[in-house]
């Protein structure tokens, strides 16, 4: 099966919020994470032990592969804060369109407020149809790694499909 590279990204991308949440799950939200998608599948930088890793990637895989598609949407993830930076920002420029800018100051803070507002479930929405990807059932995970020493701990889950798109 073709896959193209987009695909992968969003597959892989979806795979990583869904292993982030198991782990967060188990070993509690004070755990400090963060993931990264790759084309081969996607870091996750934290001092976690290997086999939690190993444990939380495969659980991820296999309830994203049943249905379980909620997975692949994160309140952590940066697209909402990307998201929400975007809203701010188109908000500020529509309030100092006009004239007298100095005296619309109070509608660009309110406009603003309310385009982060509403960014939560916009940015929810731009994950779940664009920079994610829950239909893995090509997608098998072929190899984790875990370097790093101290607290500066890094795990690659390696990820492949029936045939990967040429670079």
């Amino acid at each position: 099966m073709n896959t193209d590279l987009v695909s992968v990204y969003r597959q892989n991308h979806a795979l990583e919020h869904a292993t982030i949440t198991l782990l967060l799950k188990k070993l509690g939200l004070s755990q400090k994470l963060m993931g990264i998608a790759t084309r081969d599948g996607f870091y996750i930088f934290g001092d976690v032990p290997s086999d939690e890793v190993r444990e939380a990637a495969a659980g991820a895989l296999a309830r994203l592969q049943s249905g379980e598609r909620d997975l692949a949407v994160s309140p952590f993830c940066g697209t909402n804060l990307v998201v929400a930076g975007a809203l701010a920002a188109l908000a500020c420029l529509v309030a100092f369109g006009g004239e007298d800018r100095r005296d619309r100051f109070p509608l660009a803070v309110l406009m603003a407020t309310g385009a982060v507002i509403a960014s939560k479930p916009v940015g929810r929405a731009v994950q779940k149809y664009v920079t994610t990807s829950p239909n893995l059932a090509d997608v098998t995970i072929s190899r984790i790694t875990r370097r790093g020493v101290g607290s500066r701990i890094l795990h690659k889950v390696e990820t492949s499909r029936d045939v990967l798109p040429s670079p």
